[in-house]
């Protein structure tokens, strides 16, 4: 049986998941040391600069804190209203504060919220002693967290990001935890739209500068150290489309401000998502091999979308390929082919095709019909 291939109208594709955009082509560069910048719908890489080395999160550590803290409160383990009692070791933590009382108890909204807008060190450490016990035992189920959502090459030793040599973590890890938080917990993400926070009378502003431009940035965390430099994850959706961004190592604040402000109108400006079909769609016609029917319609098992930059869309080409004809009895949902994309200065991606309904086997008489059928004329 020998390979088939047939082009697809460009209106029928599959759903491009992944799809590694050539960020070279488009002549764009960084200052930061560290970046990455994502497609949110598709996971596309639309820029990667040192993605996969190691570095120092800072206060980004906080993204993982509240994934941990989200998940608590949507499993019922605890309520925003609820009430945490303030340890002297959370009131005596330095660095960004939310200035919790000691002694005392604060709302865990209020925590939520410390944690988020003012990037509050003790707000962190009050949530992950009131959650786990102490912070030890909560820096666990951060790591246990990240291992479970593929962060391979990242690890935390504290809540807040505070300097430590067993604390990193990659651009491309926060890029991946970032697209989690929003989708797992789209009701607790609001929070990182704030711009301005007041507890205890001290009133403190957001420290993600995209939020105070008219970019369409709603969210993430910024972070500051000596080693590690500026750093910010941001998001922004713009017309339903949402970017997550990953920028560290940036010598001042300015330049982090500057930079993540170019970086995300580049994105925006030069790569679109391009809606082709969707799940379900019949694709084309497969052919079948000894089958009751000679062709079986196949399908994919999610929307066709596709991030390209957008001077590629003229020259996109979709493919079907298929091995040989699928042998009969062939079940719904079968593998019996892939989807070939390709389009020019990107990497071509597969995808699989898969058959839309049951075709059962043709009997012993309607199978020697067949092969007879091949032998005579060269077709069914």
């Amino acid at each position: 049986m020998r390979p088939s291939f047939r082009s697809i109208p460009l209106g029928i594709a599959l759903s491009a998941l992944l799809w590694s955009a050539a960020c070279a082509a488009t002549g764009i560069d960084t200052q930061a040391r560290n970046a990455i910048i994502v497609d949110f719908e598709t996971g596309a890489t639309l820029l990667d600069k040192g993605a996969d080395q190691r570095m120092p999160p800072a206060s980004m550590s906080k993204i993982m804190t509240a994934y941990v803290v989200y998940d608590a409160l949507k499993k019922g383990k605890l309520s925003l209203e609820d009430m945490l009692p303030v340890s002297e070791r959370a009131w005596r933590t330095g660095g960004s504060k939310t200035f919790v009382p000691y002694p005392g108890r604060v709302k865990v909204e209020d925590l939520v919220r410390g944690m988020i807008v003012q990037s509050g060190n003790d707000a962190c450490i009050v949530l992950a002693e009131g959650i786990a016990g102490s912070e030890t035992a909560f820096v666990q189920l951060m790591n246990d967290k990240a291992k479970e959502l593929g962060l391979e090459h990242s690890h935390f030793s504290n809540v807040s990001g505070l300097p430590d040599p067993d604390e990193y973590v990659t651009a491309r890890d926060l890029a991946l935890l970032a697209r989690r938080l929003i989708t797992d917990f789209p009701e607790y993400y609001h929070y990182d739209s704030e711009k301005e926070f007041t507890y205890n009378g001290i009133k403190q502003g957001n420290r993600n500068p995209l939020l105070y431009k008219d970019l369409g940035a709603d969210g993430m965390k910024t972070g500051h150290t000596d080693e590690a430099g500026y750093s910010l994850t941001g998001s922004a959706i713009r017309d339903g489309r949402r970017i997550i961004m990953v920028i560290g190592g940036l010598p001042t604040g300015k330049a982090r401000a500057q930079e993540s402000e170019r970086l995300l109108e580049w994105a925006f400006r030069e790569f679109n998502d391009f809606r082709l079909a969707k799940a379900g769609d019949t694709v084309d016609q497969g052919d079948v091999w000894l089958g009751e029917q000679a062709k079986v319609p196949v399908t994919t098992q999610r929307d066709v979308i596709v991030t390209l930059p957008r001077a590629a869309r003229r020259s996109m080409k979709v493919t079907a390929h298929y091995d040989g004809p699928a042998r009969a009895p062939v079940q719904k949902g079968q593998v019996v082919g892939k989807l070939i994309v390709t389009a020019d200065g990107v990497d071509p991606v597969e995808f699989p095709l898969v058959a839309a309904q049951p075709v059962d086997r043709l009997g012993t008489f309607g199978r020697v019909a067949v092969a007879a059928g091949y032998l005579v004329w060269g077709r069914r």
